[in-house]
């Protein structure tokens, strides 16, 4: 993975991740996959986006959950 293609600056989508030179967030990516999107749809969705692009923000979100963080999951009640 190009390590530039996925980057985070304060002035842009308020700091989030997003795709270098877009305004397109790593987890705009993630939502619409999880969604159920293709990525071929994603690609005609946002034009400027590549299939690499896509990959780049899937290994951003990998790396970052690697992190030595716990994610509680809070059971509802039923």
């Amino acid at each position: 993975m190009d390590d530039q293609l996925i980057q985070s600056h304060p002035s842009v989508m308020m700091g989030k991740p997003v795709v270098a030179g877009t305004r397109i967030t790593v987890e705009l990516i993630l939502e619409k996959l999880a969604a159920g999107e293709t990525a071929e749809q994603l690609l005609e969705a946002h034009p400027r986006l590549t299939k690499e692009d896509i990959q780049a923000a899937l290994s951003f979100a990998a790396q970052a959950l690697r992190a030595d963080v716990i994610y509680p999951v809070v059971e509802q009640p039923v």
